[in-house]
């Protein structure tokens, strides 16, 4: 297997998601699962639970805040060459209706535009119905190694 920094972005999500090269810890904290990368696109099954509520009893925005900044930058990981990483620079999400807690849900990140310097995605919090839940759209600065 290759080293992590000689992976492509699409490589590396694809050598974590298999469990060859170790997960974000932000995972520990907000379960998000690696289900599938494909150019361009990526999507997680998501829970939240108890640790997750807010003082009034309801699953805190930034769960959703965090599933989202997740999902959309490695959607624009997965187009990225081998040593080139990113950095989400806004991010603007739109609370449809509340998380429920200890529901699955699925979340997906699709690439909208990519350039040189800037990459531009959209991504959902959904159920098995196709409810939405959260929608974001987030712009990453694309940072190229110092040369």
């Amino acid at each position: 297997m290759k080293h992590p920094k000689e992976m492509t972005g699409i490589e590396f999500l694809q050598a974590m998601a298999a469990g060859h090269i170790p997960r974000a810890s932000i995972s520990e904290t907000i379960p998000m699962e690696m289900k599938e990368f494909s150019v361009g696109t990526a999507i997680f099954m998501v829970k939240a639970g108890n640790q997750h509520l807010n003082p009034l009893g309801g699953v805190h925005g930034g769960f959703a805040a965090t599933v989202l900044d997740s999902v959309t930058g490695c959607a624009i990981h997965t187009l990225l060459d081998a040593g080139i990483g990113y950095g989400t620079i806004d991010l603007n999400i739109k609370m449809c209706r509340p998380i429920p807690k200890d529901k699955e849900l699925t979340a997906i990140g699709t690439t909208i535009n990519m350039s040189k310097n800037l990459g531009i995605s959209e991504g959902k919090i959904v159920d098995e119905d196709g409810k939405l839940y959260a929608h974001a759209t987030a712009t990453c600065m694309i940072i190229h190694p110092n040369k």
